[in-house]
Parts: C-alpha cells; sequence; structure tokens
C-alpha cells in the first residue's frame, strides 16, 4: 500500500507521470524482494517520493518527482556521492537525460525502459552491498 502522503503528491502529476511513477514503484518493490534487500523506508525526501532500505550499509536512497519545468519527464535522483548516475550512463548510453552525477530523466510520452528502471533500482538498493563485495 502506497503511503497517503506520497499519493496525495503523486495524484498532483499529470496522468502519464503517475502511471511512470506507480509502475516505478511496483519495479522498486519488486527489486528489493527478488534482491533480498528486505523492507524498504518508503517516504517523502525533500518532498519527493523515495524508497531507502532499512538495513543499515545495503543501499542508497532512490527518489523520484515529477516538476512542471519538465512536464514530460519523471526524474530519479540518486546521491550524488555515488558513481550510480555514470553507471546507468554506461550500461545505457543515452537512454536518458542524465547529468552524469545525480538525476536521470524518463521521457514520460514514451513507454517506461522497465529495465532500465528495474537495474537503476537495483544498483541503488544494493549500493553499500555491492560496494562491499568488490
Amino acid at each position: 500500500m502506497t503511503p497517503t502522503d506520497i499519493l496525495a503528491r503523486v495524484e498532483t502529476w499529470p496522468e502519464a507521470a503517475q502511471s511512470h511513477f506507480m509502475r516505478t514503484r511496483a519495479l522498486v518493490h519488486d527489486v528489493a524482494t527478488s534482491a533480498e534487500i528486505g523492507a524498504l523506508d518508503e517516504s517523502l525526501k525533500w518532498g519527493q517520493p523515495a524508497w531507502r532500505p532499512k538495513r543499515a550499509r545495503t543501499g542508497s536512497t532512490l527518489r523520484v518527482d515529477w516538476s512542471p519545468s519538465t512536464p514530460d519527464r519523471l526524474l530519479a535522483f540518486v546521491d550524488c556521492k555515488t558513481d550510480l548516475a555514470a553507471q546507468m550512463d554506461t550500461r545505457f548510453p543515452g537512454q536518458f537525460h542524465n547529468d552524469g552525477r545525480r538525476a536521470l530523466a524518463f521521457e514520460t510520452h514514451v513507454p517506461l525502459d522497465e529495465d532500465a528502471v528495474w537495474q537503476l533500482a537495483h544498483l541503488t538498493l544494493t549500493y553499500h552491498k555491492a560496494k562491499r563485495a568488490r
């Protein structure tokens, strides 16, 4: 069940952004289950829907937002102190509007690239665990 504060935020977005968000949310929870991450803290961080593993030293926070300044994009944000955005650019060159540091944008007028979102969620939610394994 989606927390009510997140639903209230997402309900203000255009339908295409809402649809991409709900599918992204489902993929994030799928990653948490399949990668055995455990429970997620799902909340608003800086007013943006966010997910982070509740178990310490597992992964980083993934935030998603829509903005009227970029109305045809859903933005995903990762910690700027990680190389997650750069990893996504390497795995999916030219796929997103990627600033190389923390922001990746998915176009809302085309079908959501579920593989890319799944990979982003997996890399982010297992970031610290994977870093220790290297």
